[in-house]
Protein backbone atom coordinates (compact mmCIF):
# COMPACT_ATOMS: atom_id res chain seq x y z
CA UNK A 1 0.00 0.00 0.00
CA UNK A 2 2.75 2.73 0.88
CA UNK A 3 4.19 2.08 -2.68
CA UNK A 4 0.72 2.87 -4.48
CA UNK A 5 0.91 6.78 -2.21
CA UNK A 6 4.80 6.84 -3.51
CA UNK A 7 5.65 7.80 0.11
CA UNK A 8 6.06 6.30 3.28
CA UNK A 9 4.07 7.03 6.36
CA UNK A 10 4.48 7.90 9.90
CA UNK A 11 2.50 5.80 12.52
CA UNK A 12 2.29 8.67 15.68
CA UNK A 13 0.30 5.65 18.22
CA UNK A 14 3.04 2.79 18.23
CA UNK A 15 3.36 0.54 21.48
CA UNK A 16 5.73 -2.02 22.55
CA UNK A 17 4.70 -4.63 25.65
CA UNK A 18 6.87 -4.00 28.43
CA UNK A 19 9.25 -6.57 30.10
CA UNK A 20 8.97 -7.17 33.60
CA UNK A 21 12.48 -5.25 34.41
CA UNK A 22 10.90 -2.87 32.61
CA UNK A 23 10.84 -0.91 36.07
CA UNK A 24 13.32 -1.94 37.64
CA UNK A 25 16.43 -2.91 35.58
CA UNK A 26 17.75 0.61 36.45
CA UNK A 27 15.89 0.87 39.59
CA UNK A 28 17.95 0.38 42.75
CA UNK A 29 16.52 -2.52 44.89
CA UNK A 30 16.48 -0.51 48.58
CA UNK A 31 13.43 1.46 46.32
CA UNK A 32 10.95 -2.01 45.19
CA UNK A 33 8.83 -1.86 47.88
CA UNK A 34 8.19 2.22 47.64
CA UNK A 35 7.93 2.25 43.53
CA UNK A 36 7.22 -1.47 41.82
CA UNK A 37 8.47 -5.14 42.25
CA UNK A 38 6.76 -8.27 40.82
CA UNK A 39 5.36 -11.33 42.67
CA UNK A 40 4.28 -14.73 41.59
CA UNK A 41 0.60 -15.78 41.98
CA UNK A 42 0.04 -19.18 40.78
CA UNK A 43 1.09 -19.28 37.02
CA UNK A 44 1.38 -15.55 36.77
CA UNK A 45 2.92 -12.43 37.82
CA UNK A 46 1.43 -9.34 39.20
CA UNK A 47 3.12 -5.86 39.40
CA UNK A 48 2.91 -4.41 43.37
CA UNK A 49 3.01 -0.69 42.23
CA UNK A 50 3.75 1.70 45.73
CA UNK A 51 3.07 -1.69 48.05
CA UNK A 52 -0.10 -2.72 46.21
CA UNK A 53 -0.35 -5.45 44.15
CA UNK A 54 -2.27 -4.25 40.99
CA UNK A 55 -4.47 -6.56 38.81
CA UNK A 56 -5.55 -3.56 36.33
CA UNK A 57 -4.44 -5.97 33.33
CA UNK A 58 -5.21 -9.95 33.50
CA UNK A 59 -1.83 -10.85 32.42
CA UNK A 60 0.71 -7.64 32.55
CA UNK A 61 3.78 -10.29 31.34
CA UNK A 62 2.08 -9.99 27.61
CA UNK A 63 2.91 -13.78 27.04
CA UNK A 64 1.23 -15.05 26.04
CA UNK A 65 -0.78 -12.19 23.96
CA UNK A 66 -4.11 -11.35 22.11
CA UNK A 67 -3.20 -10.67 18.33
CA UNK A 68 -3.06 -7.10 17.05
CA UNK A 69 -5.90 -5.91 16.21
CA UNK A 70 -8.11 -7.81 18.15
CA UNK A 71 -10.75 -6.01 18.76
CA UNK A 72 -11.13 -3.73 15.53
CA UNK A 73 -14.35 -5.29 14.89
CA UNK A 74 -15.62 -4.53 18.29
CA UNK A 75 -15.08 -0.95 17.65
CA UNK A 76 -16.32 -0.72 14.17
CA UNK A 77 -19.76 -1.80 15.95
CA UNK A 78 -19.23 -5.04 16.54
CA UNK A 79 -21.21 -6.35 12.88
CA UNK A 80 -21.56 -9.64 13.93
CA UNK A 81 -22.92 -9.26 17.82
CA UNK A 82 -20.41 -10.95 19.12
CA UNK A 83 -19.54 -11.02 22.73
CA UNK A 84 -16.16 -9.04 23.74
CA UNK A 85 -14.50 -11.37 25.40
CA UNK A 86 -14.95 -13.61 22.15
CA UNK A 87 -12.53 -11.14 20.50
CA UNK A 88 -9.62 -12.37 22.94
CA UNK A 89 -9.96 -16.32 22.92
CA UNK A 90 -6.83 -16.21 20.62
CA UNK A 91 -3.62 -16.10 22.23
CA UNK A 92 0.06 -16.60 20.83
CA UNK A 93 3.54 -15.86 22.03
CA UNK A 94 4.76 -12.32 22.24
CA UNK A 95 6.21 -11.85 18.86
CA UNK A 96 9.64 -10.00 18.85
CA UNK A 97 8.81 -6.74 17.86
CA UNK A 98 6.56 -5.81 20.52
CA UNK A 99 9.80 -5.85 21.89
CA UNK A 100 12.63 -5.67 20.07
CA UNK A 101 13.95 -3.33 17.85
CA UNK A 102 15.84 -4.40 15.17
CA UNK A 103 12.72 -7.28 14.90
CA UNK A 104 10.44 -3.94 15.36
CA UNK A 105 12.43 -1.90 11.99
CA UNK A 106 12.05 -5.36 9.33
CA UNK A 107 8.19 -5.15 10.45
CA UNK A 108 7.89 -1.69 9.64
CA UNK A 109 9.58 -2.05 6.30
CA UNK A 110 6.78 -5.20 5.58
CA UNK A 111 4.17 -2.36 7.01
CA UNK A 112 5.36 0.36 4.79
CA UNK A 113 6.04 2.56 7.60
CA UNK A 114 9.23 5.02 7.72
CA UNK A 115 8.76 5.87 11.56
CA UNK A 116 6.86 5.75 14.24
CA UNK A 117 6.57 7.25 17.52
CA UNK A 118 6.81 4.62 20.32
CA UNK A 119 4.57 4.75 23.52
CA UNK A 120 4.31 2.93 26.78
CA UNK A 121 1.83 -0.06 27.47
CA UNK A 122 1.85 0.06 31.42
CA UNK A 123 4.09 2.57 31.85
CA UNK A 124 1.05 5.61 30.95
CA UNK A 125 -0.53 3.57 34.21
CA UNK A 126 1.72 3.49 37.00
CA UNK A 127 1.73 7.73 37.74
CA UNK A 128 -1.62 7.29 39.06
CA UNK A 129 -1.06 4.14 41.43
CA UNK A 130 2.04 6.29 43.00
CA UNK A 131 0.70 9.61 43.30
CA UNK A 132 0.32 9.56 46.92
CA UNK A 133 4.45 9.62 46.71
CA UNK A 134 6.15 11.92 44.24
CA UNK A 135 9.42 10.85 44.87
CA UNK A 136 8.34 7.01 43.79
CA UNK A 137 7.38 8.23 40.85
CA UNK A 138 10.47 10.24 39.84
CA UNK A 139 12.72 7.31 41.10
CA UNK A 140 10.15 5.12 39.28
CA UNK A 141 10.05 7.01 35.88
CA UNK A 142 14.05 7.95 36.26
CA UNK A 143 14.51 3.99 35.72
CA UNK A 144 11.85 3.94 33.08
CA UNK A 145 12.90 6.40 31.05
CA UNK A 146 16.97 4.38 31.14
CA UNK A 147 15.50 1.39 30.42
CA UNK A 148 13.84 2.86 27.17
CA UNK A 149 16.96 4.56 26.04
CA UNK A 150 18.49 1.10 26.27
CA UNK A 151 15.78 -1.59 24.77
CA UNK A 152 14.26 1.13 22.00
CA UNK A 153 16.15 4.17 22.37
CA UNK A 154 14.63 7.57 21.84
CA UNK A 155 15.51 8.34 18.11
CA UNK A 156 16.81 4.79 17.20
CA UNK A 157 17.68 5.37 13.29
CA UNK A 158 15.95 8.12 13.24
CA UNK A 159 12.43 5.89 12.69
CA UNK A 160 11.59 4.78 16.45
CA UNK A 161 11.06 7.47 18.74
CA UNK A 162 10.78 5.90 21.85
CA UNK A 163 8.84 8.66 23.94
CA UNK A 164 10.70 8.77 27.54
CA UNK A 165 7.80 10.19 30.03
CA UNK A 166 7.48 13.14 32.06
CA UNK A 167 5.58 13.56 34.90
CA UNK A 168 5.74 17.35 36.47
CA UNK A 169 5.12 16.00 40.02
CA UNK A 170 8.95 17.56 40.70
CA UNK A 171 9.46 20.22 38.91
CA UNK A 172 13.33 20.09 39.18
CA UNK A 173 13.36 16.55 38.16
CA UNK A 174 10.96 17.45 35.61
CA UNK A 175 13.34 19.91 34.41
CA UNK A 176 16.88 18.32 34.88
CA UNK A 177 14.95 14.43 33.44
CA UNK A 178 13.74 17.00 30.47
CA UNK A 179 17.31 18.23 29.59
CA UNK A 180 18.88 14.66 30.13
CA UNK A 181 15.96 12.96 27.44
CA UNK A 182 16.65 15.94 24.90
CA UNK A 183 20.32 15.54 25.11
CA UNK A 184 20.43 11.43 24.54
CA UNK A 185 17.84 12.74 21.04
CA UNK A 186 14.57 12.80 22.12
CA UNK A 187 12.20 14.08 20.02
CA UNK A 188 8.94 13.49 21.27
CA UNK A 189 8.15 12.98 25.11
CA UNK A 190 5.09 11.74 26.63
CA UNK A 191 2.55 12.52 29.63
CA UNK A 192 -0.85 11.59 31.08
CA UNK A 193 -3.40 14.68 30.77
CA UNK A 194 -3.93 14.69 34.34
CA UNK A 195 -3.32 17.48 37.16
CA UNK A 196 0.15 16.27 38.98
CA UNK A 197 0.33 15.50 42.76
CA UNK A 198 3.20 17.41 43.81
CA UNK A 199 4.35 17.00 47.74
CA UNK A 200 2.41 20.26 47.86
CA UNK A 201 -0.82 18.24 46.71
CA UNK A 202 -2.97 18.80 43.10
CA UNK A 203 -1.65 21.48 41.10
CA UNK A 204 -2.63 22.71 37.46
CA UNK A 205 0.31 21.30 35.02
CA UNK A 206 0.15 24.76 33.62
CA UNK A 207 0.30 27.11 36.64
CA UNK A 208 3.90 29.49 36.31
CA UNK A 209 5.45 27.15 39.00
CA UNK A 210 6.09 24.78 35.58
CA UNK A 211 7.27 27.90 33.24
CA UNK A 212 10.90 26.50 33.25
CA UNK A 213 9.73 22.89 31.78
CA UNK A 214 7.61 24.07 29.61
CA UNK A 215 10.10 26.70 28.29
CA UNK A 216 12.42 24.08 27.58
CA UNK A 217 10.16 22.02 26.09
CA UNK A 218 9.67 24.97 23.93
CA UNK A 219 13.00 26.33 22.87
CA UNK A 220 14.19 22.68 22.57
CA UNK A 221 11.34 21.70 19.14
CA UNK A 222 10.36 18.92 21.14
CA UNK A 223 6.81 17.59 21.12
CA UNK A 224 4.68 17.21 24.07
CA UNK A 225 2.43 14.27 23.96
CA UNK A 226 -0.89 13.47 26.07
CA UNK A 227 -0.95 10.35 26.04
CA UNK A 228 -4.53 8.09 27.02
CA UNK A 229 -3.85 6.35 30.63
CA UNK A 230 -4.94 6.32 33.84
CA UNK A 231 -5.79 10.29 34.23
CA UNK A 232 -7.20 9.09 37.88
CA UNK A 233 -10.72 10.53 36.71
CA UNK A 234 -13.99 9.55 39.11
CA UNK A 235 -16.72 8.32 37.63
CA UNK A 236 -18.04 10.08 40.71
CA UNK A 237 -20.03 6.18 41.83
CA UNK A 238 -21.96 5.86 38.64
CA UNK A 239 -18.98 3.34 37.99
CA UNK A 240 -16.51 1.35 39.34
CA UNK A 241 -13.78 3.35 38.76
CA UNK A 242 -10.57 0.31 38.65
CA UNK A 243 -8.58 0.68 35.55
CA UNK A 244 -10.44 -2.21 34.70
CA UNK A 245 -14.10 -1.16 35.44
CA UNK A 246 -15.03 -0.76 32.28
CA UNK A 247 -14.94 -4.27 32.04
CA UNK A 248 -16.00 -5.45 34.95
CA UNK A 249 -19.55 -6.59 35.73
CA UNK A 250 -20.38 -9.33 32.77
CA UNK A 251 -19.08 -6.41 30.31
CA UNK A 252 -22.09 -4.06 30.87
CA UNK A 253 -21.66 -0.54 29.13
CA UNK A 254 -20.40 1.83 31.82
CA UNK A 255 -19.79 5.97 31.68
CA UNK A 256 -15.92 4.68 33.02
CA UNK A 257 -15.19 4.35 29.17
CA UNK A 258 -15.95 8.24 28.72
CA UNK A 259 -13.04 9.34 31.12
CA UNK A 260 -10.60 9.51 28.60
CA UNK A 261 -11.71 11.95 26.67
CA UNK A 262 -12.86 13.44 29.64
CA UNK A 263 -9.51 14.27 30.63
CA UNK A 264 -8.39 15.13 27.11
CA UNK A 265 -10.76 17.60 26.73
CA UNK A 266 -9.87 19.48 30.52
CA UNK A 267 -6.29 19.58 29.53
CA UNK A 268 -6.68 20.77 25.97
CA UNK A 269 -9.23 23.67 27.12
CA UNK A 270 -6.91 24.77 30.34
CA UNK A 271 -4.02 25.01 28.54
CA UNK A 272 -5.83 27.39 25.81
CA UNK A 273 -7.17 29.31 29.51
CA UNK A 274 -3.98 29.23 30.57
CA UNK A 275 -2.73 31.37 27.12
CA UNK A 276 0.09 28.57 27.14
CA UNK A 277 0.64 29.21 23.20
CA UNK A 278 0.92 33.37 23.98
CA UNK A 279 3.43 32.68 26.52
CA UNK A 280 5.58 29.55 24.35
CA UNK A 281 4.57 30.52 21.00
CA UNK A 282 6.86 27.84 19.63
CA UNK A 283 5.00 25.24 22.41
CA UNK A 284 4.27 22.11 20.45
CA UNK A 285 1.39 19.84 21.81
CA UNK A 286 -0.37 16.97 20.37
CA UNK A 287 -3.15 14.65 22.06
CA UNK A 288 -2.77 10.88 21.10
CA UNK A 289 -5.36 8.27 21.45
CA UNK A 290 -7.42 10.58 23.10
CA UNK A 291 -10.33 10.59 20.88
CA UNK A 292 -11.70 13.47 19.17
CA UNK A 293 -15.59 13.66 19.75
CA UNK A 294 -14.68 16.57 22.32
CA UNK A 295 -13.11 18.69 20.00
CA UNK A 296 -16.29 20.83 18.45
CA UNK A 297 -17.90 21.06 22.30
CA UNK A 298 -14.15 22.41 23.37
CA UNK A 299 -13.60 24.96 21.16
CA UNK A 300 -17.93 26.28 21.86
CA UNK A 301 -16.94 26.12 25.09
CA UNK A 302 -13.80 28.68 24.37
CA UNK A 303 -15.37 30.89 21.67
CA UNK A 304 -17.95 31.72 25.17
CA UNK A 305 -15.52 31.95 27.29
CA UNK A 306 -13.89 34.48 24.94
CA UNK A 307 -16.71 36.37 24.47
CA UNK A 308 -17.38 36.60 28.58
CA UNK A 309 -14.07 37.73 28.70
CA UNK A 310 -13.08 40.53 26.57
CA UNK A 311 -9.39 41.83 26.82
CA UNK A 312 -8.37 38.54 28.45
CA UNK A 313 -6.97 36.24 25.52
CA UNK A 314 -4.27 37.88 23.38
CA UNK A 315 -5.70 35.75 20.18
CA UNK A 316 -9.13 33.97 19.88
CA UNK A 317 -8.63 30.63 22.12
CA UNK A 318 -10.18 28.75 19.00
CA UNK A 319 -6.90 30.18 17.20
CA UNK A 320 -4.58 29.24 19.86
CA UNK A 321 -5.49 25.52 20.54
CA UNK A 322 -5.75 25.24 16.48
CA UNK A 323 -1.89 26.95 16.60
CA UNK A 324 -0.85 24.55 19.59
CA UNK A 325 -2.14 21.02 19.12
CA UNK A 326 -2.66 18.14 17.10
CA UNK A 327 -4.65 15.38 17.41
CA UNK A 328 -4.92 12.22 16.54
CA UNK A 329 -8.36 10.67 16.43
CA UNK A 330 -9.40 7.98 17.16
CA UNK A 331 -9.15 5.28 14.23
CA UNK A 332 -13.08 4.95 14.26
CA UNK A 333 -13.61 8.86 14.62
CA UNK A 334 -14.60 10.91 11.92
CA UNK A 335 -11.68 11.86 10.28
CA UNK A 336 -13.33 14.53 7.94
CA UNK A 337 -14.74 16.54 11.36
CA UNK A 338 -11.29 16.71 12.80
CA UNK A 339 -10.03 18.02 9.56
CA UNK A 340 -12.57 20.11 9.39
CA UNK A 341 -12.33 21.88 13.66
CA UNK A 342 -8.53 21.81 13.40
CA UNK A 343 -7.15 22.37 9.81
CA UNK A 344 -5.14 19.45 7.70
CA UNK A 345 -2.42 20.33 9.21
CA UNK A 346 -3.08 19.86 12.66
CA UNK A 347 -4.16 15.97 12.59
CA UNK A 348 -1.91 12.95 12.67
CA UNK A 349 -2.43 9.59 11.63
CA UNK A 350 -1.97 6.74 14.32
CA UNK A 351 -2.95 2.84 14.60
CA UNK A 352 -2.31 2.28 18.13
CA UNK A 353 -0.37 -1.07 17.17
CA UNK A 354 0.08 -3.54 18.10
CA UNK A 355 -2.63 -2.78 20.67
CA UNK A 356 -6.02 -5.12 20.87
CA UNK A 357 -7.97 -1.92 20.28
CA UNK A 358 -5.84 -0.82 17.73
CA UNK A 359 -5.46 -1.30 14.05
CA UNK A 360 -4.57 -5.15 12.92
CA UNK A 361 -1.95 -3.58 10.47
CA UNK A 362 -1.68 0.15 10.60
CA UNK A 363 -2.13 1.50 6.97
CA UNK A 364 -5.71 -0.72 7.38
CA UNK A 365 -6.09 3.26 8.48
CA UNK A 366 -6.20 4.16 4.83
CA UNK A 367 -9.75 3.29 4.34
CA UNK A 368 -10.52 6.40 6.48
CA UNK A 369 -8.79 9.10 4.26
CA UNK A 370 -10.74 7.82 1.11
CA UNK A 371 -12.48 11.68 1.14
CA UNK A 372 -9.55 13.61 0.75
CA UNK A 373 -7.59 14.42 -1.83
CA UNK A 374 -3.88 12.94 -2.11
CA UNK A 375 -1.96 16.53 -0.42
CA UNK A 376 -4.73 16.31 2.34
CA UNK A 377 -3.81 12.39 3.00
CA UNK A 378 -0.32 12.66 3.37
CA UNK A 379 -0.46 15.80 5.51
CA UNK A 380 -2.23 13.68 7.70
CA UNK A 381 0.34 10.61 7.14
CA UNK A 382 3.47 11.65 7.18
CA UNK A 383 3.94 15.85 6.75
CA UNK A 384 2.54 16.91 10.12
CA UNK A 385 4.69 13.94 11.73
CA UNK A 386 7.66 15.57 9.80
CA UNK A 387 7.13 18.93 11.08
CA UNK A 388 6.52 17.70 14.59
CA UNK A 389 9.63 15.36 14.80
CA UNK A 390 12.12 17.63 12.99
CA UNK A 391 10.88 21.60 13.08
CA UNK A 392 13.56 22.89 12.52
CA UNK A 393 13.84 21.35 9.17
CA UNK A 394 12.73 22.01 5.64
CA UNK A 395 10.06 19.83 4.37
CA UNK A 396 10.98 17.13 2.56
CA UNK A 397 14.36 16.16 4.06
CA UNK A 398 13.54 12.50 5.11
Amino acid sequence: MASELGYRPIDCDNHYYEPVDAFTRHLDPVHGRRCIEWASFGKRKYPVVGGRVWHGVSNPTFDPIAPAGAMHDYFRGNPDGKQPWEFLAEREPIPAEYRDRQARLAVMDRQGLDAIWLFPTLGVLFEELLKHDPGAVTLTFSAFNRWLREDWGFAHENRIFGAPYLSLADVDWACEELEWVIDEGARVIVMRPAVPVTAAGPVNPFDEQFDRFWQTVADAGVTCVVHAGDSGYSSNGWADDAFSGQFSNGWKPSVKSFAIERAAADFVITSVFHRMFDRFPNLRMASVENGSSYLRDAMKKLDSTHQQMPGYFDEHPVDSLRRGWWINPFWEDDVAEVVDLMGADRVIFGSDWPHIEGMPEPLDYLSQLDRFDDGTARRILRDNAVDLIWPQSPQGTR
